[in-house]
């Protein structure tokens, strides 16, 4: 009789079989939701005007873009859980995000200056979705590696 746990820890390294742990499931969920937020900023700030802007604008409709595909997929891995990379492209959208924004009110970005928390109240709630996104992600994968790293309980074996 075959180990179907052990073959399937050989395939996909620390996967102990067993699904990610509700809590897990709810952050992934949470860093979905955030994410969509942020996407659904950058996107309505594109269509105010920042789509006039040379390279800005383009930038804002990729991060929208973005956000929109990653968020759906996390949104859904509240069903199944989606793979370490999707987590990873979400982060790294969220980090990037925070970093054009901090770009913008320091060096500029392809000339492009904003000062403060302009435009209101935009500026509040894209750093906030985008900081929420990246605790929500980092919290989801914290628990999902414990989880996995868990001892799997076995049957005593026959003597």
């Amino acid at each position: 009789m075959t180990d179907t746990s052990a073959f399937a820890s050989r395939r996909t390294p620390g996967w102990n079989g067993a699904r990610p742990p509700a809590a897990a499931r709810l952050f992934t969920a949470v860093g979905g939701s955030t994410l969509v937020a942020s996407g659904a900023v950058h996107a309505q700030l594109y269509l105010d005007g920042y789509r006039y802007l040379h390279a800005v604008g383009v930038l804002f409709l990729l991060q929208a873009a973005a956000s929109f595909g990653l968020g759906a997929l996390l949104l859904a891995g509240a069903l199944l859980p989606p793979p370490a990379l999707i987590h990873l492209a979400a982060a790294g959208t969220a980090l990037g995000a925070l970093a054009g924004f901090a770009a913008s009110r320091t060096i500029g970005v392809f000339g492009f200056i904003e000062h403060g928390l302009q435009p209101a109240p935009q500026a509040l709630v894209s750093v906030v979705t985008e900081c929420a996104t990246v605790l929500a992600l980092l919290a989801a994968g914290y628990l999902t590696v414990r989880h996995q790293q868990a001892p799997v309980s076995r049957p005593p074996s026959a003597r």
